[in-house]
């Protein structure tokens, strides 16, 4: 059943929704998530202290590899979730645009390392180039922040679900 113009296609099927909430990896992501953000929010206080004072380079960096380990690490079980859910492993209907943006972010913090293995940037163009890639990360955790509410508003209640039982 297609949505008719001016109507949105509902986020999960009824069985996209078994299927997430049946899956190992939506926990698996849920732990990730706030994983994932409290180290963005560690890094960025070292990377911000660095730029400010020039004190603490190595800490600074160390924990901008961690947040890109992290971050390829919710990437690789977020695209084995997808696949669980949507039949894909990336760029589902449901998360595409999440999905692209997903890229944009990955291939900053990929450039962060590249750069910090081949020297190519001093610390201080490290250190913006990983707050470029911060900037998109916090973009993007706010685009799967709304999907989630989006996800809550329209789960089924328990009359719905009573409902659909006797049919």
């Amino acid at each position: 059943m297609r949505p008719r113009q001016g109507q949105q296609r509902a986020l999960y099927t009824s069985e996209e929704r078994r299927r997430r909430d049946a899956s190992p990896w939506t926990l698996v992501q849920g732990l990730l998530a706030p994983l994932q953000f409290l180290v963005f929010l560690v890094s960025v206080a070292l990377v911000v202290r660095t730029l400010a004072t020039g004190a603490g380079a190595e800490a600074a960096h160390a924990s901008i590899v961690i947040k890109t380990l992290v971050l390829y690490a919710i990437m690789v079980t977020g695209s084995i979730w997808e696949k669980a859910v949507f039949g894909r492993y990336l760029f589902a209907p449901a998360f595409y645009w999440e999905d692209v943006f997903s890229m944009l972010v990955l291939a900053l913090h990929t450039a962060y390392l590249a750069a910090l293995t081949t020297g190519a940037l001093d610390t201080h163009g490290l250190l913006v180039l990983a707050l470029a890639a911060y900037a998109t990360y916090l973009i993007n955790a706010g685009q799967f922040l709304l999907k989630l509410r989006a996800a809550r508003l329209e789960a089924p209640t328990p009359m719905a679900l009573a409902g659909e039982s006797a049919r």
